[in-house]
């Protein structure tokens, strides 16, 4: 017993020194997916596997959270550049019927978005991206209210895992939030 004891220890002392782990918060499997690109090509879950990801929802005309998130969103892909981490950025938009795959992709030279590893998706109705955001993500989505076009979701950027499986939110509107993540990405990479 006093050996096993020993022998926890040691290996509980080694894990910890190991380093190379993230903090996770989440472990959610990504539900399958296929949708259209803001070049009007197509995308899927199966297409990101063996892939780091980061994914989050906006929409275009957001009059609120959807603007400092799309540029810690761009900032991010910066930074990753810079350190020379290669991982996807993929932004589902919330309102499908108003994000044509011509509006997503304006909306990404407004960015300066690098489309090479950004990705904007849309190409399925609303109720298939709620399904997806709350079922797989666990982030809030709902219709606007009535007389606004302003959808209600989540601000959380979300780290994906090369084999689909969601493992760390981080606070998407938090100016701290590229460091946070491009400390992590340089742990898993």
């Amino acid at each position: 017993m006093k050996y096993l004891k020993s022998l926890v220890i040691v290996l509980a002392l080694l894990l910890v020194g190991c380093g190379s782990e993230i903090e996770t918060n989440m472990s959610k499997q990504v539900k399958e997916f296929e949708f259209t690109t803001q070049d009007n090509n197509s995308l899927s879950s199966e297409d990101l596997k063996g892939n780091w990801w980061i994914a989050d929802f906006i929409f275009t005309n957001c009059e609120t959270v959807c603007l400092p998130m799309t540029f810690n969103m761009s900032k991010l892909q910066d930074k990753m550049k810079e350190e020379k981490l290669d991982a996807q950025l993929i932004s589902f938009t919330v309102d499908p019927d108003r994000d044509t795959p011509e509006v997503l992709k304006e909306y990404a030279e407004g960015y300066e978005a690098d489309l090479s590893n950004w990705t904007f998706l849309t190409g399925y109705d609303f109720n298939t991206i709620r399904d997806l955001s709350i079922d797989s993500f666990q982030s809030l989505l709902a219709a606007p209210p009535a007389g606004t076009d302003q959808v209600t979701h989540g601000t959380s950027f979300f780290l994906v895992n090369p084999e689909g499986k969601i493992i760390k939110s981080y606070s998407g509107i938090e100016d701290e939030v590229v460091d946070v993540i491009i400390d992590d990405l340089k742990k898993v990479l």
